[in-house]
């Protein structure tokens, strides 16, 4: 039994916690009678009609609390550790890792590497199953915590152990066997180097992770992100437009084999490969819902998409103002599109588009979440910016005003002299800070 307890940060105003008098600095024991691990324990025992739960308040006092409750209704708390445990740091020494590619001196919580399972559940975020236990296994199998996103990367086990730079790489495999076996849904991620896990090991990993369909029901190829410091790490190189060409082709046989079979296209490019070999977008339908937006699959379709859609939604008029906007080399061509197809309904709305370049990761890094406010203040301090300047959401730190160097803000408006609107990325939030 832990008898220390997880700490109770907070209570929910009119909850069932409060109406039993639990209060913020209480410790939660246990839940009918089981030591509580994680949130997941947490929330498996809270999902009941009838729960015994044992506190012990500030004074020492230990409550045994009764209480009958719909089967999913919230009991009211939270605690001062989201994950109540620790984060579990990767042990991994990536060949690609882009935190390895980051300059000393910025916060610490950037150079955190996470490789937890119970973060793939909550957040989303993708794990290498290598710091992944068989308790851990079966717990996930028996709370149903799907779906699980696995970093891939390759599936020739002696590969993946010189990828991942870990022994143990190759065997962790077999557990996204075990969770296709027990019918556990997962997304899948394949990080591409050139001359690494490409070509024939693409090929060969497609393969291999097309016979977990239907319950892996989604697959990325990204290109590896490579920044200017890569001092003592091991050498990688670019893609070409014509390797680019080839990993779609590639892709785009797999999707339509997987398509005819599944009806689901499973594999999907990231939008990078389209950019660089010069080809079109595939159509909306052929993203399978987008399962895959958070790793810049469809993320430049959706957006084209959403933006006509609410144009259709708009008259227009003839309406003055003028604004600034700031993105990465890589969506600049297709802001810029879509601001011609706004200035079509609303000509005299001027919006000045500003491409920065990445100095401070370095030049192949195109991507705006990964800009810098230095690097913005410098390149357009002295440009036209009118009367406010729009910022994509994905340059702050999620749920703060705060850019990668740590700049606020409020501080970039200081420097700018101008007022700061931040646009979410969906085509309506797009329209509505450009024209109100």
């Amino acid at each position: 039994m832990n008898t220390k307890g997880h700490l109770i940060n907070s209570v929910s105003e009119g909850s069932i916690a409060e109406e039993m008098g639990v209060e913020a600095g209480d410790y939660l024991i246990s839940i009918n009678g089981n030591e509580i691990e994680d949130v997941f324990d947490y929330r498996f025992l809270v999902d009941d009609e009838y729960i015994e739960m044992v506190i012990r308040k500030a004074d020492g006092e230990e409550w045994e609390l009764e209480i009958e409750k719909d089967y999913d209704e919230e009991i009211g708390i939270e605690f001062e550790n989201g994950l109540m445990d620790e984060y579990r740091r990767c042990h991994n020494k990536c060949i690609f890792c882009f935190i390895d590619q980051m300059p000393k001196g910025m916060r610490e919580t950037l150079y955190f590497k996470d490789d937890d399972s119970r973060l793939s559940f909550l957040q989303g975020n993708y794990v290498t199953l290598t710091n992944m236990s068989d308790h851990d296994v079966e717990r996930i199998i028996r709370y149903r915590l799907e779906p699980i996103n696995i970093s891939f990367q390759t599936t020739n086990p002696e590969l993946r152990c010189k990828m991942l730079n870990n022994r143990f790489a190759g065997e962790a495999l077999k557990k996204a066997r075990k969770f296709y076996e027990a019918g556990i849904t997962m997304n899948g991620q394949i990080v591409l180097c050139k001359g690494v896990n490409d070509g024939e090991e693409l090929e060969r990993s497609l393969r291999d992770l097309s016979e977990y369909m239907p319950y892996l029901q989604s697959l990325s190829v990204v290109p590896v992100g490579l920044s200017k410091h890569r001092e003592g790490l091991y050498p990688l190189e670019s893609f070409t437009k014509e390797d680019a060409r080839e990993v779609l082709q590639c892709i785009h046989k797999w999707q339509k084999k997987m398509y005819e079979k599944y009806e689901n296209h499973f594999v999907h490019a990231g939008d990078e490969w389209y950019i660089l070999a010069e080809e079109d977008f595939p159509e909306e339908e052929n993203y399978d819902g987008y399962l895959q937006y958070e790793n810049g699959v469809g993320m430049v379709r959706s957006m084209l998409d959403m933006l006509q859609e609410e144009l259709e939604t708009h008259q227009g008029d003839e309406r003055e103002r003028e604004l600034s906007m700031i993105t990465g080399k890589l969506m600049y061509p297709f802001l810029g599109e879509m601001i011609k197809d706004i200035n079509e309904k609303y000509p005299k709305v001027q919006v000045h588009l500003y491409g920065i370049r990445n100095d401070f990761f370095g030049e192949q890094i195109t991507v705006a979440g990964l800009l810098t406010a230095q690097d913005i203040i410098a390149q357009v301090k002295d440009k036209p910016l009118g009367e406010r300047l729009l910022l994509p959401d994905c340059m702050l730190r999620s749920g703060e005003s705060v850019f990668l160097d740590d700049v606020t803000v409020e501080e970039m408006e200081n420097a700018l002299q101008v007022k700061i609107d931040i646009v979410k990325s969906s085509g309506q939030d797009f329209v509505e800070k450009v024209i109100e």
